[in-house]
């Protein structure tokens, strides 16, 4: 009460001496200027969880194996991140530990309303679309996914004047690849190019890590009918997979290199691999019997048709069967990693993180160097 009755006094006084016409209206554009920035915009602190970075992202497909990683990238470096999601609160508890007190801010999304988009979006200066999903439902066909959502995003973002669009498409994304969903991607790349130009494009392979469903999903193979099918004995593709990490520095970097608008990346992993080789030093890892046996793309199919028959979460399906048969695309003409300031990490110095838990018990302490590394090759 006393410094409003001191500001009041001090108000009447500049008007009694005459200079009020000079100084009022002067700290009334101050106040509206400092009204039309939001202060999570203005960066300070000396960097950290608890400072702030004046980045206000939105990640659409936060709650994604890439998601988890995106956040905490954003979150250590005290951005303010709002998390659109579809599922239940308690499926996003273990989102809330990565960022600061109120920096994470989640809203129910729905990916087919517009005003749902235009809201998540409408006070960020980022927006990360990370929206994906490895089968269709008769909700969501792979059009929807990898087309028709990320275009509702590129538009919103273009017409809510954000400063920076990053769009998570795949390295073997080709509008002639046998595989649907690489196909979808393609498109998807080139609607997000035409609705907002200066979008940053993120072309990762296959990601590892320890939620993934690359090596993981290998390992589990020892379960189909007594060894790993594998197409042509996996001696006919070639991969080059990614740390899921590096992917995730890869967007954060690319927030902050006000030269990336308007390019595309293409991210993959220091080493290639045949398929065969791959798998055999995932078993070795794991200190488990390596049974591969060739299948016909056919009867593969089949077993995967089957699969996709369970109405949750398949184990795998036709087109992921195809994804994972396909050899990975060298694009030496695009940027890649390192143009980000980034070291590639190897697949065999972070296997062990992932693959450690389908170990026996008796191998669980085993050394890594046990296993004889992966062969690579070139081609």
């Amino acid at each position: 009460m006393a410094l409003l009755v001191r500001c009041c006094r001090s108000v009447s006084a500049l008007q009694l001496s005459g200079t009020s016409f000079r100084v009022v209206p002067a700290a009334a554009s101050v106040l509206i200027h400092r009204q039309n920035i939001h202060n999570a915009v203005l960066p300070r602190g000396k960097g950290g969880r608890s400072s702030v970075s004046g980045v206000v992202a939105t990640v659409f497909g936060a709650t994604g194996f890439l998601g988890r990683y995106v956040v905490n990238r954003l979150g250590r470096m005290g951005s303010q991140v709002i998390i659109p999601h579809r599922c239940d609160q308690y499926d996003v508890m273990y989102l809330r530990p990565m960022g600061d007190l109120g920096q994470l801010i989640f809203l129910d999304w729905d990916a087919r309303d517009k005003e749902s988009i235009q809201r998540a979006l409408a006070h960020s200066n980022v927006v990360i679309n990370l929206v994906g999903r490895e089968w269709e439902t008769s909700n969501y066909r792979f059009e929807d996914v990898f087309v028709n959502i990320p275009r509702e995003i590129a538009r919103a973002a273009s017409e809510a004047g954000v400063e920076k669009l990053i769009h998570i498409s795949h390295l073997n994304a080709d509008i002639k690849s046998v595989c649907k969903s690489l196909r979808s991607k393609a498109v998807g790349e080139s609607v997000v190019r035409e609705e907002f130009p200066n979008a940053v494009i993120l072309k990762p392979s296959e990601m590892f890590g320890r939620e993934d469903r690359l090596l993981n999903h290998f390992a589990n193979q020892r379960w189909f009918a007594g060894g790993v099918p594998l197409i042509a004995f996996g001696k006919k593709t070639v991969k080059q997979p990614v740390y899921v990490v590096d992917v995730a520095k890869a967007v954060v970097n690319a927030i902050k290199d006000p030269e990336s608008a308007g390019k595309t990346y293409a991210l993959a992993g220091p080493n290639r691999y045949l398929l065969y080789d791959l798998v055999e030093y995932i078993y070795a890892v794991t200190h488990r019997n390596y049974f591969p046996y060739p299948l016909p793309r056919p009867l593969y199919h089949l077993a995967a048709r089957f699969f996709e028959l369970n109405p949750f979460h398949p184990w795998t399906t036709r087109d992921k069967v195809d994804c994972l048969h396909l050899t990975d695309k060298k694009l030496p003409e695009l940027p890649a990693l390192e143009d980000l300031g980034i070291v590639p990490t190897s697949l065999e110095q972070k296997a062990i993180e992932v693959l450690r838990r389908h170990r026996r018990f008796r191998w669980l302490d085993a050394d890594l160097e046990d296993a004889k590394p992966a062969k690579t090759v070139n081609f």
